[in-house]
């Protein structure tokens, strides 16, 4: 462990306890996980006390974190026949409701993200807490303690359905007023909920039931073929064969000189 990330580490735990937990150095910047009970007393601690004094948020974001740490693709056992071999089930976005896969690996599904920035300490600091309820995910708001946070929590209360408790104007910011579900929720379906369209007829914006089908978007998965090996073949047996008509050349000429 590194001087600083020490010094960092021992000072949250003298000040915080067990109320924050602290992660991995990424990037050079502190990983922390607080407690949501705890989540505005400690940004205000880091806020407002010199030791820390983070005095600004550069960032906010939501996470859903359904079906985090597992895959879909199978890129080892699989035939050499069908553009969509390298997928095996559904993965999010691509099942039914009803089917959808449940988060593993985490305490709650959806989380909420800040970075804080120390200018007279010269520390960049990530926090993450957790919403306890996956279905009504509900985080305390942190615009009285940073105000640049307002437009973020939005942001992610409209793509992620978070809802920040305390927001002074929580409502949608990227997507229409009538937009039905949130976007970066994993569940979402990638062909979306409803088609919007301008009816010259009526001369409005009509919403109207999906019609397109979904499809599964697959990277294409390079594989060696048959007729690049034969061209590399053929080009080293002329460069070979080149090198032997070379070489009796060379050798006709000593005999010449020999003679």
């Amino acid at each position: 462990m590194s001087e600083p990330t020490k010094a960092i580490s021992e000072l949250f735990a003298s000040r915080f306890g067990e109320r924050v937990k602290l992660g991995p150095m990424v990037g050079g910047i502190v990983s922390a996980e607080v407690e949501v009970e705890s989540w505005l007393e400690v940004c205000r601690i880091l806020r407002d006390e010199d030791e820390f004094g983070f005095e600004q948020l550069t960032d906010l974001c939501g996470v859903d974190y359904l079906s985090f740490g597992q895959s879909e693709w199978d890129t080892d056992d699989v035939s050499q026949e069908g553009f969509s071999r390298g997928v095996e089930g559904l993965g999010p976005g691509r099942f039914n409701w009803a089917d959808r896969p449940e988060a593993a690996g985490v305490k709650q599904r959806f989380g909420v993200v800040v970075h804080l920035l120390s200018f007279r300490n010269n520390h960049r600091l990530r926090l993450r807490c957790f919403a306890p309820d996956e279905g009504m995910p509900i985080v305390p708001s942190l615009v009285e303690i940073w105000s640049s946070a307002n437009w973020y929590e939005r942001e992610a209360f409209d793509l992620f359905g978070i809802v920040f408790e305390g927001h002074p104007d929580l409502r949608r910011i990227m997507t229409d007023y009538g937009f039905t579900g949130h976007p970066f929720r994993k569940d979402f379906p990638l062909i979306g909920n409803v088609a919007v369209r301008y009816d010259p007829q009526k001369k409005r914006v009509v919403y109207e039931p999906v019609e397109i089908e979904p499809r599964v978007g697959v990277p294409r998965v390079l594989r060696d073929d048959s007729r690049y090996k034969a061209d590399e073949v053929d080009q080293a047996a002329e460069a070979t064969a080149g090198q032997i008509a070379s070489d009796d050349a060379a050798t006709g000429e000593q005999e010449d000189q020999n003679g």
